[in-house]
């Protein structure tokens, strides 16, 4: 008997759904900062944000190394502020 493949199935993305749960005398604007507040540290429109527009892999290794960049000067900066 010819052994055959199974194609494999494309991964599946885990998506996290944000909820806030409302008591009866809860506040709607308590609820909608809580709701903005989840989504910020979830890290959802970060996300889309980078993913609006395709980029290439050459441009997105150059962004990459210019972030790494700001960041080591960033860091350097607050190590001889801190060491002075």
């Amino acid at each position: 008997m010819p052994a055959t493949s199974v194609p494999s199935l494309p991964e599946r993305k885990v998506v996290e759904v944000i909820e806030i749960k409302l008591e009866d005398g809860d506040r709607v604007e308590w609820a909608l900062k809580a709701f903005k507040r989840k989504v910020l540290r979830s890290g959802i429109l970060k996300d889309l944000r980078k993913k609006r527009y395709y980029v290439k892999p050459s441009q997105a290794k150059r962004l990459k190394a210019a972030a790494a960049r700001r960041r080591r000067r960033s860091d350097a900066r607050r190590a001889a502020r801190a060491s002075s």
